[in-house]
């Protein structure tokens, strides 16, 4: 298989293998600016037949090699240990990827680097702190939509006194899921941490959609598997090709791909009001 090209048992397609960008020239804060699904300029991650290391499916390995380079608005934070970036075709309102920069675990396949116990636990501590961060910012962007943030909002708008203490509010680290792709989709390890409402316009196709709401989406918290666990066989499981089901309400939409999309603005305006 070339470095270009989609297999049908992963979520990935030949648009987004092929895709990369370069990095403005004035850097932006975190999470200021809404995520694109397709970059606006020109890529700049060439091919590996131009001698370019970080072309294709090499692509994230740009952010570990140099993540200074990128502005925030690519480039949320990194330490020694980990670069978190925001996912180019995000497929929820907030979509995040944790990449390990470990030079002996990051071009493992994850089901081989997460039997290392060590590197498992430094993982998911990381990406716990990112699952807050992710969640902090679900809040700050629907927020004023939520029945259950009402008190709270209130509070914070000087609208309503709060008996010196803060409303706690929605609990928005439950709506955030963390795990990886049970098929890869680019050759260095990533996690991904999003929000679970599967609300945006990059979720194009049946894969797409499926690879987050099927077991295809392996939690990070079942680590390590067992050897006879169904998800290291994902061809015979059918992940990506099964019906389309609803996250929210559970209705089997079958192989109707629009009205599932259709119905899921609908569960995303109910899903942020509560």
């Amino acid at each position: 298989m070339g470095q270009s090209d989609s297999d049908p048992e992963e979520a990935i397609t030949k648009e987004e293998i092929q895709s990369g960008e370069p990095p403005p020239k004035k850097p932006r804060n975190a999470f200021t600016e809404l995520m694109t699904c397709k970059p606006q300029t020109k890529p700049a991650v060439a091919s590996h037949s131009r001698g370019n290391p970080f072309g294709g499916r090499m692509g994230l390995g740009a952010y570990l090699s140099d993540p200074a380079s990128y502005p925030a608005s690519r480039v949320i934070y990194h330490t020694a240990d980990f670069v978190v970036i925001h996912d180019m075709f995000h497929k929820a309102t907030v979509h995040t990827l944790l990449l390990p920069r470990s030079a002996s675990h990051n071009l493992l396949h994850p089901f081989e680097a997460f039997d290392d116990a060590e590197f498992l636990a430094k993982v998911r501590a990381e990406a716990l702190k990112l699952k807050s961060l992710a969640a902090k910012e679900l809040r700050r962007r629907l927020a004023s939509f939520s029945k259950a943030e009402a008190k709270r909002e209130a509070v914070l708008n000087g609208d309503a006194e709060g008996g010196g203490e803060l409303p706690p509010g929605r609990d928005w680290e439950k709506e955030i899921i963390c795990g990886i792709h049970a098929v890869p989709s680019m050759s260095h390890l990533h996690v991904h941490v999003l929000s679970r409402e599967m609300h945006s316009e990059c979720v194009r196709h049946r894969k797409h959609y499926n690879s987050f709401q099927t077991p295809f989406l392996v939690d990070l918290d079942d680590f390590p598997l067992k050897e006879d666990d169904p998800r290291r066989d994902t061809k015979r499981e059918g992940y990506l090709q099964r019906d389309l089901k609803c996250w929210r309400c559970g209705k089997n939409f079958g192989n109707q791909f629009k009205k599932l999309k259709d119905h899921l603005e609908e569960e995303f305006r109910e899903w942020r009001r509560e």
